[in-house]
């Protein structure tokens, strides 16, 4: 029994198949990470630029 279950440990820890999903999950996170840090540090940006083109379009 006990090389049984040895076996299957160490089949265990030498299969890599599921570790593809992993690293895709991982870079998928830090992906959305990174990009929602990158719009968060825009949007102050980006949302004076538009008041002031709507500041400029309704006083013409």
């Amino acid at each position: 029994m006990r090389y049984v279950l040895n076996h299957y440990v160490r089949k265990f820890v030498k299969d890599e198949r599921g570790v593809t999903l992993v690293e895709y999950g991982i870079a998928i996170t830090l992906a959305v990470a990174v990009g929602t840090g990158a719009l968060l540090a825009l949007s102050g940006n980006i949302n004076g630029e538009l008041n002031q083109a709507g500041g400029v379009m309704t006083a013409n």
